[in-house]
């Protein structure tokens, strides 16, 4: 064992959980990886809760209650994922008075169905702050065109948000700007900023994903020399943005007011590809004041034999362009990778959300009481 973990939380990281369910929870799990660990947070996605929800019988007792209140199917999986998230805000608090909220955190998305719609996502992300009813959840929130806005505005009214399936160097730019307009927004409120808190889950191995099968497909030693290089590229340019809004007059500003800085959340950063080491989208992106919310395989993983050797991203700019540059020289365009990775994620979490309809239906009707 190493201490990279700790190591990674000295240098700024801080190292969330992408993962959550109710045996987690129960077993004490949860409460030793943040006990030995250093994990300070948690993510979830509609994923994650397909996964818990079809594996084992913990959830069977809330799922007969629900069945015997003839529940929606669409109610009980509120039901069922925010007492998930409720119970593990309450084993995190600790950690989020210790950090004065900084960390502490437990995100839950908005349905994923409602991605292109503006007015029902901010709907949809008061009533889950409602129905948490923690001061450490953040409401997740996909930065897609329709997402801005929503963003916005939910920020506005005070609602912590994590904003999610960030691609794009420029959609990045248009999250922080949300933000920022979000603050704005809650000072004229007169709402306290200091107490609204935001990440921007920047994701990483998916871009080596689509960009590697296209350098595959062009096959030439050139093509195959640029492998798995995308990705750290894309997320240190992506922290250089950070670097620049979060040093500009307009945030200056809303830090005087008590406002704190949206971190940019390195997500997916469980390693797809057997070639490259499994701890490549940690420790190539050890940046200060990042989250970096891994699977529990890459944490382990990082935790065995992870390289922390101090800021990785800081000063790298000029090389990361070059790799990006490297690969649109090839007639890969960067603009149509980045919205089939948008485009992508929103359906696979609308499909995982479906598949999560249809697995709770079965054991509403399964765990439903007899008649009279």
């Amino acid at each position: 064992m190493t201490d990279a973990l700790k190591r990674l939380s000295e240098e700024g990281v801080a190292i969330w959980l992408d993962d959550l369910s109710r045996k987690r929870i129960t077993s004490g799990n949860l409460a030793e990886l943040i006990d030995q660990q250093h994990v300070v947070g948690v993510t979830t996605n509609p994923t994650i809760f397909q996964k818990a929800i079809s594996q084992g019988d913990g959830y069977d007792q809330q799922v007969s209650d629900l069945a015997a209140r003839k529940v929606t199917v669409e109610e009980a999986i509120r039901m069922i994922t925010t007492a998930d998230v409720r119970d593990a805000a309450d084993i995190l608090r600790p950690v989020f008075e210790a950090t004065d909220g900084q960390d502490g955190r437990v995100s839950i998305e908005v349905d994923p169905r409602l991605a292109h719609n503006t007015k029902a996502t901010v709907a949809e992300a008061k009533q889950l702050a409602w129905l948490v009813d923690r001061p450490n959840t953040l409401i997740k929130i996909p930065a897609t065109e329709a997402g801005l806005p929503a963003i916005a505005e939910v920020i506005g009214l005070g609602i912590s948000v994590n904003v999610t399936l960030i691609f794009s160097l420029e959609r990045y730019r248009k999250v922080m700007d949300a933000y920022l307009t979000g603050l704005e927004k809650a000072k004229e409120r007169g709402l306290d900023l200091s107490l609204i808190r935001s990440v921007a889950s920047f994701f990483v191995s998916r871009v080596d994903t689509e960009i590697d099968k296209r350098l595959n497909d062009i096959g030439t030693d050139e093509a195959k020399a640029l492998r798995g290089r995308s990705a750290v590229a894309n997320a240190r340019l992506a922290y250089q943005a950070y670097e620049e809004v979060f040093s500009s007059d307009r945030w200056n500003a809303l830090e005087s007011a008590g406002a704190r800085k949206q971190r940019p959340l390195w997500a997916s950063t469980g390693v797809k590809d057997p070639a490259y080491k499994d701890t490549l989208y940690v420790v190539d992106l050890v940046a200060p004041n990042t989250v970096n919310t891994m699977p529990e395989a890459t944490l382990l993983a990082v935790e065995d034999h992870g390289d922390v050797a101090g800021d990785a991203v800081t000063g790298t700019y000029e090389q990361a362009r070059a790799e990006l540059d490297a690969v649109e020289a090839l007639g890969i365009s960067y603009d149509d990778v980045v919205q089939v990775l948008e485009d992508e994620g929103v359906e696979k979490f609308e499909a995982s959300w479906n598949d999560l309809l249809k697995s709770t239906q079965a054991e509403l009707e399964r765990l439903a009481p007899s008649e009279g």
